[in-house]
């Protein structure tokens, strides 16, 4: 069968999870098939989707990223001429199918895998770390860049914490007078209450600032109940830790309600698909944005990727939106640590692609995020990133790149 976007033969698990574009496959004729020496062999990497569940509505776009990333590889020859392969299949947002595909598709020998959500990330980092095998996931929770936590485990995205501490510090320099009172409206799950656990609520406590974590059911279709809750409390901000569809909700709420707040969304809900969702609602809403919208002006890291949509079928990059740069580039960070294991000829394991990966210093993606930098110290690759701001309907720069607080 072809995949949703129609130009990739796939098929997924057991029989319906193999991604290979037609280039790739031309490539693999020319090598001889199946057979050949470890220069001409397909590389197999693992990937696990969100295409169902709490968070596909995010998802289904950041997989596109990944997987159209990998058919732009393809089509350009693959990696010194070798072809990428990504096994992926639906997990829907569980943790139980995360670990059993992440099983299954680590016996079929992938040297790297692309994952999705916090929890599923954080239960498997020590297999992760005992069957070596670098895993980047859309997780930005803090404790995967640390490698004494997490081997390897690396974050292409600055981390949750680290765009809740941006936020925070934004908020301060521009609050009129006193420590200003921030809620976080989360999503009900580890990656909602990560940004809270992992140094927020302590970095406002040290500067006095007062900080309430209310969840927000998933499910929901009225979260009237909880902004009555903020209200009451005396927020005068609210940051959003949890995706685009539900945090629509939420802004149509508050308008009906006349709440005239701030409101923040950290880089799950700071999108278009927001905006699109929200609609009015929407404005003035400020994103936390470690990838730059595809409308960026100055941007030529999604230039590939916007020729790459045009001539597959003919799609407009502003169209998908930043979850699907986000999806891009992630894969690319993990494709440059491959490609640079085969270019040394060196043996294509997953230890020597870890190793490759902590020898990025400063990796430029064409203005798309933060330069990067792993180490064999630090996984976070992405200490800063720019906020952005809804202006009639499009996200508009508010500022430069930003430092994050944390070490």
């Amino acid at each position: 069968m072809t995949s949703a976007r129609g130009w990739f033969p796939t098929r997924i698990s057991p029989m319906d999870k193999r991604l290979l574009g037609a280039s790739a496959l031309a490539l693999c004729m020319a090598c001889g098939g199946g057979g050949g020496s470890e220069e001409d062999d397909t590389i197999l990497v693992g990937a696990i989707f969100a295409l169902t569940g709490a968070t596909s509505d995010v998802g289904t776009i950041y997989a596109d990223g990944v997987r159209d990333y990998v058919g732009w590889v393809n089509s350009n020859g693959g990696i010194d001429g070798r072809p990428l392969m990504l096994l992926y299949q639906d997990y829907g947002y569980r943790v139980d199918r995360a670990e059993q595909l992440y099983s299954e598709f680590v016996s079929e020998g992938v040297v790297a895998f692309m994952g999705w959500g916090t929890g599923d990330t954080e239960a498997l980092r020590g297999r992760i770390a005992d069957d070596q095998v670098p895993f980047m996931s859309a997780s930005y929770s803090h404790v995967l860049g640390d490698p004494k936590e997490a081997p390897y485990n690396f974050l292409a995205g600055t981390t949750y914490s680290d765009q809740f501490l941006i936020v925070i510090d934004w908020i301060v320099e521009n609050h009129p007078d006193g420590s200003p009172k921030i809620a976080l409206l989360h999503h009900a799950s580890p990656f909602g209450l990560s940004p809270y656990e992992q140094l927020g609520r302590d970095y406002a406590a040290a500067q006095g600032i007062e900080l309430m974590a209310q969840e927000m059911p998933r499910g929901s279709t009225d979260f009237t109940a909880e902004l009555t809750r903020l209200r009451e409390w005396g927020a005068e901000y609210v940051v959003f830790q949890n995706t685009s569809a539900p945090v629509s909700v939420v802004l149509k709420n508050a308008a009906s309600l006349s709440m005239t707040i701030p409101f923040f969304c950290l880089n799950w809900c700071a999108n278009e698909l927001l905006v699109e969702l929200a609609r009015e609602a929407s404005e003035g809403v400020v994103g936390a944005m470690p990838f730059a919208p595809p409308a960026s002006e100055g941007v030529s890291g999604l230039e590939e990727a916007r020729a790459y949509l045009l001539l597959k079928d003919g799609s407009a990059l502003e169209d998908q939106g930043v979850p699907y740069g986000q999806g891009w580039w992630t894969m690319a960070v993990m494709t440059e640590g491959i490609r640079r294991v085969v270019h040394d000829r060196l043996p294509l394991t997953g230890k020597n692609v870890k190793a490759a990966l902590e020898g990025l210093a400063d990796f430029d993606t064409g203005g798309v995020t933060f330069p990067i930098t792993f180490t064999g110290e630090n996984h976070r690759g992405a200490k800063g990133m720019r906020l952005f701001r809804v202006e009639e309907g499009r996200w508009v720069p508010l500022t430069d790149f930003r430092h994050a607080p944390s070490k």
